[in-house]
């Protein structure tokens, strides 16, 4: 990392009651070997403990991961809850099951990405550092 440039913060969030974390335990993995700091705060958690945990973690993303087809509320409630407690400024982005008939009202309420399972790492990656506007090199990630 150069001289001054900021650590990549990554808040993984896992909303309602989706038992699946494989995929978020694999992303955190691959933040983390990208040189990201990743804090994922495990299953079963609500909107506002994701937002909030944002802001007081002062996060550079969200990253909302669903297995249940849910996203469009999860993500709602999340971006909700960032206006809440001030935290509009962080970028959020969504992976997991979501329906494609979704994706429109995803993205009108500003989440990008909206990953679906077996997007590659380094695309899910690259696009954390492309919302974060922070200059790293883009490259193969490992593991």
């Amino acid at each position: 990392m150069a001289v001054g440039q900021k650590t990549i913060r990554v808040v993984i969030g896992k909303v309602g009651c989706d038992i699946h974390e494989r995929g978020a335990l694999i992303l955190a993995r691959a933040f983390r070997d990208a040189g990201m700091e990743v804090i994922y705060l495990g299953r079963y958690q609500t909107a506002e403990a994701v937002a909030k945990t944002a802001v007081d973690e002062d996060a550079s993303v969200i990253a909302l991961s669903d297995h249940t087809g849910s996203m469009r509320y999860i993500a709602k409630e999340t971006v909700d809850a960032l206006k809440k407690f001030g935290g509009s400024d962080i970028p959020v982005i969504a992976g997991g099951l979501i329906p494609k008939k979704d994706l429109p009202y995803l993205e009108k309420l500003g989440v990008t990405g909206n990953y679906g399972p077996g997007t590659p790492l380094e695309t899910v990656v690259n696009h954390i550092r492309e919302v974060t506007e922070i200059d790293w090199p883009k490259g193969e990630v490992p593991g």
